[in-house]
């Protein structure tokens, strides 16, 4: 399975995280007074501080919904819950970067608002359940605001330059796409002139050699044997532009690389995609590569033009010498009244061409599945 981050952290981010955990415990235990400390306060203090360390590992640091939506919250929860079981304060700073991490994860908006909502109550609880004057609680309670203001001018900043460098990466990758489509146009055309001189030349010599068999078999046995050798050629210029013209999305990544990049394109269409990968991944014949993307693709276009679905998850599965592509949406299902698009039909050609199967139909808890069974482990391609 994919990792359970979409990205990780700020690699400084991350490390600063690290080093304030350490510095907690180590603050924590240094002020440890047996006479004064219960073992609940321990076990408390132990438990909390396990939580944070879990969730880090888990937390998301892009928009997402569900369990994984969920997690900043109760993180920056876990982390303010620090300072009631024992912390010293310096357990406030894991607190600002959880307040980074619900920006990232939630939005700006939403972060203000929690960071509002926390602030209130710290005040509200520094005057109600320890006791303090209004100046203690301002005392207290104003660092966190100034910091948390810092905390969130600097996330801000750094998902403005995110988002300006997807743009940018999206916008490149438009400008490329259409370039080298209008060179494959040239490419398609040429193909055509070579190929099809080929086919016609084996044409003629073929009808020459049905001419010659009997007044003149040495001659058309010469044609035959030109004709083989130009179908060598014609078959040659054959795999040489069809690899050419392989997807652009394709060119450089491999396996699941490309699939994973295939199912972030389709962000921003309204469409939920999720993408995992189950088991130890194999080495791909280059077609089955191909085939796998078309079908994802397939699947999801279908999704997006079809299905009115708002959710599709692809599931990559390595099967001892198997793989599994499972493209699924939560939409209407199939069109009883349709007998199946071209694009179906054609994808089932293809996946039997590479010694695969290739399934479609609804699912029993509604919408509508494709699922593509394919060899795995390096072969030949054409």
């Amino acid at each position: 399975m994919v990792g359970l981050r979409d990205t990780g952290p700020p690699p400084l981010l991350s490390f600063v995280f690290w080093v304030v955990l350490a510095a907690t415990a180590v603050a924590y235990a240094a002020g440890f007074d047996m006479s004064d400390s219960s073992s609940g306060q321990i076990l408390a203090f132990s438990v909390n501080l396990s939580l944070v360390t879990a969730l880090w590992l888990v937390l998301p640091w892009r928009r997402t919904g569900g369990w994984r939506g969920s997690a900043a919250v109760v993180f920056l929860t876990a982390t303010l819950t620090l300072g009631p079981v024992g912390a010293d304060g310096i357990h406030l700073l894991l607190t600002l970067i959880a307040f980074a991490n619900v920006a990232f994860v939630h939005g700006m908006r939403t972060a203000a608002v929690i960071v509002g909502c926390m602030c209130c109550g710290a005040f509200v609880s520094v005057m109600t359940v320890f006791g303090g004057s209004v100046r203690d609680a301002v005392t207290q309670t104003v660092p966190i605001i100034v910091f948390a203001v810092f905390v969130l001018g600097m996330t801000s900043a750094v998902l403005e330059a995110r988002r300006r460098r997807e743009d940018a990466q999206r916008l490149l990758a438009r400008v490329r796409e259409l370039t080298i489509a209008q060179e494959r146009a040239r490419m398609g055309a040429e193909m055509h002139d070579s190929v099809g001189h080929h086919l016609t030349v084996i044409k003629m010599g073929l009808e020459n050699a049905e001419r010659f068999r009997s007044r003149r078999p040495d001659a058309a046995w010469e044609e035959v044997r030109q004709a083989k050798d130009l179908t060598k050629h014609a078959l040659t210029d054959a795999r040489r532009w069809v690899r050419a013209l392989r997807p652009l999305a394709l060119d450089g990544h491999v396996g699941s690389a490309a699939l994973q990049q295939l199912a972030a394109s389709f962000d921003g269409t309204g469409l939920e995609v999720s993408f995992e990968v189950e088991g130890g991944e194999l080495p791909l014949d280059p077609d089955v590569e191909l085939v796998l993307y078309r079908v994802l693709q397939e699947g999801l276009a279908n999704a997006v033009r079809h299905a009115d679905a708002r959710q599709v998850q692809g599931i990559l599965a390595f099967r001892d010498d198997r793989v599994v592509l499972t493209v699924a949406d939560d939409g209407r299902g199939r069109d009883r009244r349709a007998r199946g698009g071209f694009g179906l039909h054609s994808l089932a050609e293809r996946t039997r061409a590479v010694g695969g199967t290739l399934t479609t139909g609804d699912r029993p808890g509604g919408g509508f599945e494709v699922r593509a069974e394919l060899p795995a482990g390096a072969g030949a391609a054409l």
